[in-house]
């Protein structure tokens, strides 16, 4: 099962972020074996200050892609394991009476945190889902009329699975817009899986974990989103963003287009891509590339087409492929 999307060709590296970037891959890749394509998204969606949904089967390393990226930034981590019986304040906090003062006070939930990991988050009820509408999306809390701000930098990186849907809920739409992208996660080659049992026999998972040290600090990574930011794209490439966000809601094969902030998130991206390939500019590549992990949990297929056995992935790759391509 092969689900990534084409990585386009490395470019030299220019951009004085492409060192950084380079130096967290590596320490990833010195534990994760194979999966190229989810640590570069991964990569992109931190410096692109957005949360991250990756979907895969169980057993092909996206929590511990995610816990090992925590590990490499030197912030506060937390992760909430999603349950059927998960209640809103068991992951936002809830307020509890102090005898000492005689009022309520606040006990922040695991969500307050820097890098939160939201492990199977379709085994959550939708009214535990509503809880992180306005965390993910306005980065912070609300509790019996109280504001509190989450602490940048915050990220969300949640995993699920789409086979076994026994004792899962589908996400509300709301909810998958609020993530930057979908990454899908397919199966390791035949030569990938030989290095991981081999690497697995000398090591262990623990163990491995246990060895990475930080790399990145809090400020520089509010310095490198803030560089990702500055990055130029001509007039004619953000024209083409909105083309491809446009065609999604006029496409007949889709009964749900993207939104504008599927547009925001796709320019986004597409400079974190660019920084990725070591320039200081996005070219149409890089749009292409982005997206389908963008783009493809923010559109529904109509009834007619899913029966067809069609994929947003398929249908957002005919409307790629039949627009002009910027020069």
């Amino acid at each position: 099962m092969d689900t990534t999307e084409n990585i386009p060709q490395q470019e030299p590296a220019t951009h004085p972020l492409t060192e950084l970037v380079e130096r967290v891959q590596d320490k990833i890749q010195e534990v994760v074996v194979g999966q190229h394509n989810m640590i570069e998204l991964l990569m992109a969606g931190l410096l692109a200050d957005g949360h991250v949904l990756i979907e895969g089967v169980p057993g092909v390393a996206k929590t511990l892609t995610a816990k090992l990226l925590a590990r490499l930034i030197n912030t506060h981590f937390s992760r909430i394991q999603f349950t059927p019986d998960l209640m809103p304040s068991d992951v936002i906090g809830t307020s509890v009476f102090n005898p000492q003062t005689a009022a309520f006070q606040f006990k922040p939930g695991p969500v307050f945190s820097n890098m939160v990991l939201i492990d199977e988050i379709n085994r959550a009820p939708a009214k535990t889902q509503a809880a992180l509408f306005e965390v993910m999306e306005e980065r912070q809390v609300t509790v019996d009329g109280h504001s509190y701000k989450m602490q940048p930098p915050f990220m969300v990186i949640a995993t699920q699975n789409p086979i076994e849907h026994e004792g899962t809920y589908r996400l509300p739409e709301a909810q998958l817009d609020r993530f930057m992208m979908k990454i899908v996660v397919g199966y390791p080659t035949l030569e990938e899986e030989v290095r991981i049992l081999e690497r697995q026999g000398e090591h262990g998972i623990a163990e491995l974990l246990n060895a990475a040290q930080a790399v990145i600090t809090p400020d520089i990574l509010h310095n490198a989103r803030q560089m990702v930011r500055q990055i130029h794209v001509e007039k004619k490439l953000v024209e083409f963003i909105a083309r491809i966000t446009h065609e999604t809601r006029n496409d007949r094969s889709l009964y749900l287009g993207a939104s504008p902030r599927a547009s925001l998130a796709l320019l986004q991206m597409a400079k974190a891509i660019g920084v990725l390939r070591g320039r200081n500019f996005v070219i149409p590549e890089d749009i292409t590339y982005a997206a389908l992990p963008v783009l493809r949990h923010r559109v529904n297929l109509t009834p007619e087409k899913e029966m067809e056995g069609l994929t947003t992935d398929d249908v957002l790759k005919e409307i790629i492929a039949r627009m002009e391509i910027p020069r």
